[in-house]
């Protein structure tokens, strides 16, 4: 199996963890190709597999929210230029590589005729922030590069009491089989509580808005009382823990520590990134989502997550800590266990199919 997650942020890198750990249950060979940063946060969980370089796409954000908007409408170019190139990477790749199957996380070109290619995305519906005209005309580019693919898997539920809502769940699907996994998240759920943290911050997402939010969110924790910790989403600067003031601050957490961060935090302040979502609805924790300012999609499913009254939203422009926390403090959060194990089910038909397909 070749495997490769989208390098916007690490959210695509993350959610592909239980996949390649099940694809290696089923005694798959999992090769991942991915950029030097991917690579410093899957090889501290997953030692030992084959790595090969590829290329991101290294998008670059505005400071304000249509300052990013604008940075990648003009991006678009340099967008297509790297999925021709991760097209040219393959072909060469195939050449010296016997693969039986790819599965891409919103790579449009890692896709090949000659062999099985599956597309992960909870987006077949995306919103650009540009008004419907341009969702819809994006919608038929998206799904044009979709249908190139053999499946595609879509991490969220089919129907109502859903996670992306319109973006997953659009009134046309692609041409191709859709399968829908529930969900994806690497982490394990809580049993007990070790040693409670009142205030849990989980940063992650391109810069410079990573450290904006965090310089932002630094000021304002100094006054907040109780255990807090923090974690900056900076794997390539290792692991480093250090104490300032009541916060605890980690560079990186890796699955297992954040996992048991999350297991003992009362609340969770993050980005509402749609890995980070699938996490906080496995654990069935209580949280206050801040979208990247200019991230249309991220501010969709944070909207679409509070009138679900599965979490507490606001705008990173008036985000105010003590305000956010009273106005948390009283939503009516309405959190359940949430479905994250049909995509063993989905990889087990995969592998069947080929299967198949070498024996005929």
């Amino acid at each position: 199996m070749l495997l490769s997650p989208l390098d916007w942020g690490l959210g695509h890198t993350t959610r592909c963890i239980p996949i390649i750990h099940e694809l290696l249950t089923q005694g798959c060979s999992v090769i991942i190709a991915c950029n030097s940063t991917q690579k410093a946060l899957l090889s501290l969980e997953l030692p030992g597999l084959t790595y090969v370089h590829l290329a991101g796409y290294n998008l670059k954000y505005g400071k304000k929210r249509w300052g990013t908007i604008v940075r990648i409408i003009l991006q678009t170019p340099k967008i297509l230029i790297r999925i021709n190139n991760e097209k040219n990477w393959l072909n060469i790749f195939l050449k010296s590589q016997r693969v039986d199957c790819i599965i891409s996380d919103n790579r449009f070109g890692l896709y090949n005729r000659k062999v099985p290619a599956v597309f992960i995305t909870h987006q077949l519906y995306i919103k650009t922030g540009l008004g419907k005209p341009a969702d819809r005309l994006v919608q038929l580019l998206n799904y044009r590069r979709i249908n190139r693919f053999t499946t595609c898997w879509v991490p969220d539920r089919r129907g109502i009491k859903t996670m992306a809502g319109r973006l997953s769940n659009p009134e046309k699907l692609p041409s191709i089989r859709v399968q829908y996994l529930g969900g994806l998240s690497r982490f394990k759920a809580c049993s007990t509580t070790t040693s409670p943290i009142q205030l849990l911050v989980v940063l992650s997402g391109p810069e410079p808005q990573r450290s904006i939010f965090e310089n932002l969110l630094l000021k304002q924790l100094e006054l907040q009382p109780g255990k807090t910790v923090l974690v900056r989403g900076l794997p390539k600067e290792g692991e480093n823990m250090q104490v300032k003031n009541n916060i605890t601050i980690y560079n990186h957490a890796p699955a297992g520590l954040l996992n048991e961060l999350m297991c003992n935090a009362e609340l969770v302040i993050s980005r509402s990134g749609y890995t980070t979502v699938m996490d906080l609805l496995k654990l069935g924790k209580k949280s206050i989502l801040v979208p990247t300012p200019g991230q249309a999609e991220q501010e969709y499913v944070a909207a679409h997550l509070q009138k679900e009254q599965l979490a507490y939203t606001v705008s990173q422009e008036q985000f105010n800590l003590q305000k956010a926390l009273a106005a948390a403090n009283e939503f009516p959060y309405q959190l359940s266990p949430w479905p994250m194990e049909d995509y063993k089910k989905a990889i087990n038909e995969l592998i069947d199919q080929i299967i198949k397909s070498k024996q005929s």
